[in-house]
């Protein structure tokens, strides 16, 4: 496995009003491979993940955590990468992000130094939903059966799945009034704006 995930920006400019789980929802529908699937399956999905990351408790670990720039650019705040285990965090996104917020007026959702903290564990979820163990337990809680024998399952893999367990917990740790995947929309439309 490669290990390369990370905190992208998605596009949608239309974000004040949506709610977190309808933000997942429209993620995962997005999601190449969900084309058409049914939007309560999505939804079913959505919370099943979100709740599984919220439940989280990753090992804390050390990772090499590595600031560049260049985020905006290629659509990153932060990327883990397994092999070596390092987070990058795009210090451009971030200091972007935060004026965001602070134009929006979301600092009651994303205090002062938030994207920082979240962005890193954010990373940190990525890194603990790497273990096998962990990985099996995700795939069992959202229930996606690839094959079934009997009364055993196989579970398989639901793509987007791992982002929005990384977002939820992201703000359980933090302590966010809103989930990341809100601020990283928001910065995308944002950043697609500023280059029209």
């Amino acid at each position: 496995m490669s290990g390369d995930h990370g905190l992208s920006l998605g596009h949608d400019p239309d974000l004040d009003h949506d709610h977190d789980l309808d933000l997942a929802v429209r993620l995962l529908a997005g999601t190449p491979t969900h084309e058409g699937r049914d939007p309560l399956l999505l939804r079913r999905w959505a919370e099943a993940a979100e709740e599984f990351g919220r439940r989280m408790t990753p090992d804390p670990a050390p990772v090499r955590v590595v600031e560049r720039d260049g985020g905006l650019a290629a659509g990153l705040l932060a990327r883990y990468r397994s092999r070596p285990p390092v987070v990058e965090v795009y210090v451009d996104t971030v200091d972007r992000a935060e004026r965001l917020i602070t134009q929006r007026g979301w600092r009651h959702w994303f205090p002062e130094g938030s994207v920082l903290a979240a962005a890193l564990a954010h990373e940190q979820a990525h890194a603990w939903l790497h273990h096998a163990h962990v990985r099996a337990e995700f795939k069992r809680a959202l229930g996606h059966t690839a094959l079934r024998l009997g009364r055993r399952r196989l579970y398989a893999h639901v793509a987007g799945a791992d982002e929005l367990a990384a977002h939820a917990y992201a703000r359980a740790a933090c302590g966010l009034g809103r989930s990341p995947l809100l601020l990283t929309e928001a910065l995308a439309a944002a950043c697609s704006e500023s280059e029209k």
